[in-house]
């Protein structure tokens, strides 16, 4: 495999509430690397097309919006922001409703299209963590190190009530876990890009781990991997 300017490409991969997103911004900054929140992309993309009013039924329209979409991301005191056309989006891309937005508009092929390209622009030379649903199996199949992580369907949603609990929200722990089901549903049986385990991921159960044991965890196996490349150079 051809070493990379900047250091190796790492995919996370995994379903919704799994800690990918935590994982992948603490493995970044332990390794010195650039993290990639590809999520935070599609929740982009999502409301801007919601916001915009374009129907998705519309492939043609959908193609055309997304030729004018610019995302970032910036760091300011310690705290990354999401960028969406010159709008600071970062809180709400993170509702319920974005949720299943996002699962709905991430199955239509020009958005998919849209955010791979930008994706593996950001990410070709390497020194990069990525996370989502298709990171291992079809944005960046070469990368050097894939991880699945997952957890079971109702340990994602408790983390994921007690999150939207702690920021005032009024749901249920039921409602929860329905959302959590479905999303995962929408993800798994979606045409394009499908969520699944690229077949050389080292798959992790959160379900029962601290953040600081798969960070860890992955930390080490990334570790023994950068080493491992470097002393072959």
């Amino acid at each position: 495999m051809q070493s990379r300017p900047d250091g190796i490409i790492i995919a996370i991969d995994g379903p919704s509430g799994a800690g990918k997103s935590t994982i992948a911004r603490l493995l970044a900054e332990r390794l010195g690397y650039i993290q990639i929140d590809t999520g935070a992309m599609y929740r982009s993309a999502a409301f801007l097309l919601a916001r915009a009013g374009i129907d998705l039924g519309d492939l043609a329209a959908v193609e055309l919006f997304c030729r004018n979409v610019d995302i970032r991301f910036e760091l300011c005191s310690g705290r990354q922001s999401v960028v969406a056309n010159g709008m600071d989006v970062t809180d709400q891309i993170r509702t319920p409703e974005m949720s299943l937005l996002t699962s709905r508009t991430a199955a239509l092929k020009p958005v998919r299209d849209a955010m791979l390209k930008a994706q593996q622009q950001m990410g070709s030379r390497g020194g990069v963590v990525l996370e989502g649903r298709d990171i291992g199996t079809v944005v960046f199949p070469d990368a050097e190190i894939k991880f699945y992580l997952h957890a079971s369907v109702e340990e994602r949603a408790r983390r994921r009530y007690e999150e939207l609990t702690a920021k005032g929200e009024t749901v249920t722990l039921e409602e929860t876990i329905a959302d959590v089901a479905r999303r995962d549903r929408q993800d798994s049986e979606r045409d394009i890009a499908p969520l699944r385990q690229a077949d050389d991921a080292i798959s992790i159960d959160s379900s029962r781990l601290s953040v600081d044991e798969v960070l860890t965890r992955m930390v080490v196996i990334c570790r023994n991997k950068i080493e491992s490349m470097e002393s072959c150079l």
